[in-house]
Formats: structure tokens, sequence, C-alpha cells
């Protein structure tokens, strides 16, 4: 068992910044792959971003590519991500998730821990 805590969500302007946290308790996080993902009102969730157990490779939706940069400190068994150049259309609910492995879960059903959210909105 996993549990997941996100954190760093709040209200920015846009053009503006935030850092997202995930913080993960339970089993070895090192060994999980970890993604965000986001939903904005009425829209279905989407991913956002990924990374593997050891940080050596990330993956990025083109939406955010080259603003959004994700990272893990497995240290301390939290990954982040890194918004930069926010827009309004970025307005969501922030999700963390993991899955066991070394393979990256490109579908959100291979993700088995999730947690609760954490919004960002961005004013125009």
């Amino acid at each position: 068992q996993v549990q997941l805590v996100e954190s760093g969500g709040g209200l920015v302007e846009n053009g503006g910044s935030l850092r997202l946290s995930c913080a993960a308790s339970g089993r070895t996080f090192s060994r999980y792959a970890t993604a965000w993902f986001r939903q904005a009102p009425g829209k279905e969730r989407e991913f956002v971003a990924a990374i593997n157990w050891s940080g050596g490779n990330t993956y990025y939706a083109d939406s955010v590519k080259g603003r959004f940069t994700i990272s893990r400190d497995n240290a301390k068994s939290t990954v982040y991500l890194q918004m930069n150049s926010l827009k309004p259309g970025d307005t969501a609910v922030y999700y963390c998730a993991c899955a066991y492995g070394l393979v990256v879960p490109r579908t959100q059903r291979e993700y088995r821990y999730w947690g609760q959210g954490t919004q960002v909105t961005v004013s125009s």
C-alpha cells in the first residue's frame, strides 16, 4: 500500500509558476513510476507528466512540454512538478499517481495508487 499526498496548489496569475509536491508513504517509493494527471471542470482527467523509478526518464503531454518539469527525490519519497508559464487552460485539480515497476504506464488504469488532488487555478 502506498499513500500519496499532493501539496503546493493555489491561485496564480497568468504566466506565473507553482511547484507541486507529491509525498509518498508506505512501500519503497523508489520502486514506483509516478505521474501527474489533471482534471478541469467538465473535462476528463488527462495525463500531464510521468517519471520512472530512478528519475532518468520523463514524459510529458504536448500541452505542457517546455513549461512543466517533473522530478523526484527518492530519499524524500517525493515527486515534484515544477510548472512555469502557467496559463488559464492549466486550471485543474492535479493528481499524482504511482505504479510499481520499471516501466512507466501510459494509461490511467495502470496506476494503482492515487492522491486526493490539489487545486491549481490560473487567473487571466
